[in-house]
């Protein structure tokens, strides 16, 4: 046992080490698997979107490990975000306007940014110890399908990334991506994806 504890600190610190760095990592989340980056450095962001092939712009979603960080990266968190996560029975991504302490290039047009709280083992770990927002999108080419297991990530994302995490590649349950709820002026709600 000691010898995996030691092997899952080693994968934690590697990509971390490399998100300070400001690389990309491929790695599991409590969705599919996705390519991070450091949310605040707009050069690493720019990466994620070239090895995608996606248009700049087309915002992509960070991850947090707590609600209690929601703050640092948006300027206010509307009351009925709170019940919303509270009543998520599955992984729940909220787009909430005015972005604030992240790369210029990462919200949407309007401002807005996606956000995430995960509840997987490795992720949360992984927010928890780097201590910023980490960016997270599918490991996919843009129009490609999500990968729903490790084993489904192209090669060309595997080698466009700096770090490719170790844990949980054997897993084959497949995975789905999260629902996305936007929240607009006076708390309405638009559902982006069930």
């Amino acid at each position: 046992m000691k010898s995996e504890t030691t092997s899952l600190t080693d994968d934690l610190e590697s990509a971390c080490n490399v998100l300070h760095g400001g690389g990309l990592i491929l790695y599991p989340t409590d969705t599919v698997w996705g390519i991070g980056c450091d949310a605040t450095n707009a050069g690493a962001v720019e990466r994620v979107y070239a090895l995608k092939g996606r248009a700049d712009r087309k915002a992509m979603l960070v991850l947090l490990d707590s609600a209690d960080r929601l703050e640092t990266c948006v300027e206010e968190v509307p009351p009925i975000a709170w019940i919303l996560m509270k009543q998520a029975v599955k992984p729940l991504t909220i787009i909430y306007p005015k972005a604030r302490r992240v790369a210029p290039n990462l919200p949407a047009e309007d401002g807005s940014l996606g956000i995430r709280i995960t509840d997987e083992w490795f992720s949360g770990q992984l927010c928890r110890m780097f201590r910023k927002p980490i960016v997270s999108t599918s490991a996919n080419l843009s129009g490609r399908p999500s990968p729903a297991s490790f084993r489904k990530v192209e090669e060309a994302i595997r080698a466009g990334v700096d770090y490719v995490v170790r844990y949980r590649q054997d897993d084959t349950r497949p995975a789905r991506p999260s629902s996305i709820l936007q929240i607009g002026a006076g708390n309405q709600i638009r559902i982006i994806r069930e």
